[in-house]
């Protein structure tokens, strides 16, 4: 009896415990945003393709695919490691499913079965041959399953009436063990049983107390190695308006060595993108890139900026494909110093209303503006979207001087008024694009291509919104060498 009473005690502290780790808040070259966008060639067809990563590793990832061309017949997908041996033997493709209503859109599941640095790999087939197109997927762990309630109540229960019926048990057996066959316990025999009893339900009351603690601390421990948090980043002004940066060590990449590896690759060029964004009224936002000084030190003479609050994302790729966005905060006081030069901008909005002011048209410091064509239609949670912007000069035409911007046709971040969502998109999507260079069907040279391209003055950016609420959108070009910024509000249903 005491051994099953063991055996429930644990499994409603495991029950327990699980209950207590509810969704954390996931960030992977992203806060709050999970979901990986990305638009792209498969030989000659065009795929918009969204996978939504699982929570928990192992687990399964969600694939949701819009066709270009109807020419497609079939789509396969297989995940794979992005970098390593594991990304040299991919296991047998599953075949996507096609809407019965929208031959163009497919869906399928993919086992994720560890933490790092993956890809998936899509073969597509059709009227026009085969192509192949892959795309990085960070893969982690953002929190525990919760037991279903109805499972945990029964479980709560029976644990409940093994307690009950142990202390009885021990009850009866001091009561009556010692009388002969037909004689009925007395006073004293009954004062020895609730003595019994009493003892008893103090004892298992102690285990359940101190057990639940102990299993507690064991899931606080695996927790802490399997769940993804990223780094913690300290941030402080130096004299002379330099700030510095310090990464801290993370247990839970040096825990995974080869698929996640701790040295960074540069990613446009640097080492580090970091967005400081002043609060509460999101009306300062610089994009700015620091320089390592060894270790883990980054540091960044600041430009002029005004006083503030300021809210700190710091972007990095390690040298395995996974991405990291750190968070910080900093107040700062009024800082003299230059504009912004080189691939360093900024740019100032308007200070934020209590909701969104969503707009069409934002003007432009150089002159023109940028119009977003965003329809009709409100814009829903956790659908793929694209977001179109049209770049006119002062006579109100298609602007004809735009240049690549860091290898890209543009930036977009997106940042929710509560500052929980923080996204970095580019034309191709939300993967970063050193990620990119490391798949293994994608040319090493892909970045260079951009800066042989000439931009044109529409530019689109795949992406879905995690969750409701309010979001300002900062859209970032270059025209005639200089680096403008067009600022949107926007609201978001569920």
């Amino acid at each position: 009896m005491i051994v099953v009473a063991a055996s429930a005690l644990r499994t409603v502290s495991v029950c327990l415990s699980l209950l207590a780790f509810l969704p954390a808040r996931p960030a992977f070259a992203h806060v709050g945003s999970p979901d990986v966008f990305f638009d792209g060639n498969a030989g000659p067809y065009r795929l918009m393709v969204t996978v939504r990563p699982p929570p928990m590793i192992p687990g399964i990832a969600a694939i949701e695919i819009r066709a270009g061309s109807p020419a497609i017949l079939a789509i396969r997908a297989v995940p794979l490691h992005l970098t390593g041996q594991g990304s040299k033997y991919p296991p047998s493709p599953d075949t996507l499913r096609p809407s019965k209503g929208d031959p163009q859109f497919f869906t399928g599941g993919l086992w994720i079965m560890g933490s790092g640095s993956w890809q998936v790999r899509l073969e597509a087939e059709g009227a026009e041959g085969s192509g192949t197109l892959s795309l990085p997927v960070p893969a982690f762990a953002t929190r525990t399953l919760p037991m279903q309630r109805t499972l945990g109540w029964f479980l709560f229960a029976a644990m409940l009436f093994l307690v009950v019926a142990l202390i009885v048990i021990l009850g009866a057996g001091r009561r009556e063990g010692f009388l002969l066959p037909g004689t009925a316990p007395g006073p004293a025999q009954s004062r020895r049983a609730a003595a019994i009893m009493a003892v008893a339900g103090l004892v298992l009351v102690a285990i359940l107390y101190f057990g639940n603690r102990w299993w507690d601390s064991e899931a606080a421990d695996r927790a802490r190695v399997m769940i993804y948090r990223p780094p913690t980043l300290s941030a402080a002004l130096q004299p002379g308006g330099r700030l510095e940066l310090r990464m801290a060590e993370s247990q839970w990449h040096k825990n995974r060595p080869e698929t996640v590896t701790t040295e960074l690759i540069p990613d446009h060029g640097h080492l580090m993108h970091l967005f400081l964004v002043r609060t509460p009224a999101l009306d300062r936002f610089y994009h700015l890139h620091p320089d390592k000084q060894g270790g883990q030190t980054f540091s960044q003479q600041l430009p002029a900026l005004p006083a503030g609050h300021y809210q700190i994302f710091a972007d990095i790729v390690r040298a395995s494909g996974f991405p990291d966005t750190m968070t910080a905060e900093i107040d700062l006081p009024d800082l003299p110093g230059k504009a912004p030069a080189g691939d360093d901008s900024e740019a100032l909005a308007p200070a934020l209303a209590t909701s969104a002011r969503p707009s069409d048209a934002a003007p432009l410091a150089g002159g023109g503006r940028m119009v977003w064509a965003r329809g009709t239609e409100p814009l829903r949670a956790r659908q793929a979207l694209w977001f179109r912007f049209r770049v006119e000069d002062e006579a109100g035409k298609p602007a004809g001087d735009l240049e690549p911007y860091m290898g890209m046709a543009g930036h977009a971040e997106f940042i929710s008024f509560d500052r929980s969502v923080f996204a970095h998109v580019h034309p191709e999507g939300s993967v970063a694009m050193a990620a990119l260079s490391l798949a293994s069907v994608v040319p090493a040279d892909m970045a260079g291509m951009h800066h042989a391209m000439a931009v044109p003055p529409e530019i689109s950016f795949p992406y879905g919104l995690p969750k409701a609420g309010d979001y300002r959108l900062f859209v970032q070009i270059k025209r005639a060498g200089r680096v403008e910024t067009g600022t949107f509000d926007l609201h978001v249903e569920p």
